[in-house]
């Protein structure tokens, strides 16, 4: 009764939002004071139920039919993949939880005096499906600042670890040793019932969110700074505006800048390799902080979260060929020597968009209203009118249109930020968010262990061949 009347006391917004939320509590199943767990008690069986007789009825139903080019293309476009927390559609881009980014910035809540969305809040409708309320969010922000001292021996192997380690190896191997706190781990050790997995699951993602700034800024200040420690989290601030603090960043805009990062950068379906990697082990019933090192691991990759960097490179050569008084012929001359030596341009073209990605776009609007005459900026706003109708003319691009890496790297560097190994560590801050979402509730459904059949070519050519 004590802890009833805690709750009753503390969080009163607990009570008219989620009734349910008081019997969990009192159950034991949760540490957690910010009732997004127990919101999340009461809409999970419902969704288990739906989805029961939805299979029942439609289980035999075929959605899409598979190709031998689907095959030897890395599976793009086949669908068979379960994921609830967001949408990519190939013409509006990405939606979380049903709302385009636009939604988001507009209706999510807000920082005093900010404009664009906390990533609580946009982690909050990832998991719920549900708009937070101010005092919802703030109750999130101070619940991972509670969870988020990182045990002894992950400080020390992080302020051991080489200076030359690159940084994603250093957040992969540290997020790796928390497997010793796993309480999901410990909890499948000891014979919990399915049922309960999704509620181990989320202890142990609340507790990798909190924790992943602290280990990121701890990575930066060892690997460029004067590796003094990154200073305590403050539990009026939000999970961002600590996050910059640590890394040694106080500009407002800057704090409002990863607001906007942390959010658009959260989720993109699951067919991502960073996304489909924690899905995939996490299906083993591997704990999250090994199934989110794994995906760490498949973003530091240079076809997935390295991207921007080589965007950056490409934009500091293009600068240094045409100057800042360059002019739109000698931009289209050096994309078409780009282009007609073999060669790419970084940051356009989409696997899925057929349009130019909203992530893109809210960023040129960021920049628009905070740094409208930065040389690079402006380069970056002259390709985006150039390079579009060069790869239309060519013929050879789905997608002409500029995606996420087009922008990012500018905008970071800008204010000052310019260690470019360290930006998809960043962007691996981000992604905890929508791939934890997912986890907790892949274990609420029990989706199995992922295992797609393979075929040789010989049997393709024998069954298909003619």
């Amino acid at each position: 009764m004590a802890l009833f009347r805690y709750t009753s006391a503390k969080f009163p917004e607990v009570q008219k939002v989620c009734p349910a939320a008081v019997s969990v509590l009192l159950r034991g199943y949760s540490t957690d004071q910010c009732g997004l767990k127990a919101i999340l008690a009461e809409k999970i069986p419902k969704q288990q139920n739906q989805i029961k007789e939805f299979r029942k009825k439609y289980g035999n139903t075929k959605v899409g039919d598979v190709t031998i080019d689907m095959m030897y293309g890395g599976m793009r476009g086949i669908k068979g993949l379960v994921w609830e927390v967001s949408l990519l559609d190939p013409d509006e881009g990405i939606r979380f939880r049903g709302l385009s980014i636009p939604e988001c910035q507009k209706k999510l809540p807000h920082a005093p005096g900010g404009t664009e969305p906390l990533p609580e809040g946009l982690f909050w409708l990832l998991l719920t499906g549900d708009i937070p309320t101010d005092a919802q969010v703030k109750a999130l922000s101070k619940e991972w600042a509670r969870r988020a001292e990182l045990p002894s021996h992950v400080v020390t192997m992080l302020n051991n670890m080489p200076s030359k380690l690159h940084p994603m190896a250093q957040l992969s191997a540290a997020l790796t040793a928390l497997n010793s706190e796993s309480v999901f781990a410990k909890a499948y050790s000891d014979g919990v019932p399915k049922s309960k997995y999704w509620e181990y699951t989320y202890e142990d993602s609340m507790n990798l969110i909190a924790k992943l700034p602290v280990i990121a800024a701890t990575v930066f200040r060892n690997t460029y700074r004067d590796g003094k420690g990154v200073g305590a989290i403050d539990e009026n601030k939000d999970i961002s505006a600590n996050y910059c603090s640590m890394l040694g960043f106080d500009n407002p805009e800057f704090v409002e800048l990863m607001r906007l990062y942390l959010t658009i950068h959260s989720d993109h379906e699951g067919g991502n390799v960073s996304a489909h990697t924690t899905h995939l082990v996490g299906s083993a019933l591997s704990d999250p902080y090994l199934s989110f090192a794994a995906g760490l691991n498949g973003l530091a990759g240079p076809l997935h979260g390295l991207a921007n960097q080589e965007v950056l490179i490409w934009l500091e050569k293009l600068r240094k060929q045409v100057g800042d008084d360059f002019t739109e012929e000698s931009l289209k001359d050096f994309i078409w020597k780009t282009l007609k030596s073999g060669q790419v341009v970084p940051g356009y073209g989409h696997a899925v968009l057929r349009k130019t990605d909203p992530r893109y776009t809210c960023q040129r609007e960021f920049a628009l209203k905070h740094l409208p005459n930065d040389p690079l900026f402006k380069l970056v706003a002259a390709v985006y009118k150039v390079v579009p109708p060069i790869l239309t003319e060519l013929g050879k691009v789905k997608n002409p249109w500029p995606n996420v890496d087009s922008h990012s790297g500018v905008l970071l560097q800008y204010y000052g930020l310019k260690e470019m190994n360290y930006y998809t560590v960043m962007f691996g801050v981000s992604r905890a968010l929508g791939v934890l979402a997912q986890l907790i509730w892949s274990r609420a459904l029990g989706l199995p262990i992922e295992r797609p059949k393979s075929m040789t070519t010989e049997m393709l050519m024998k069954q298909y061949g003619k």
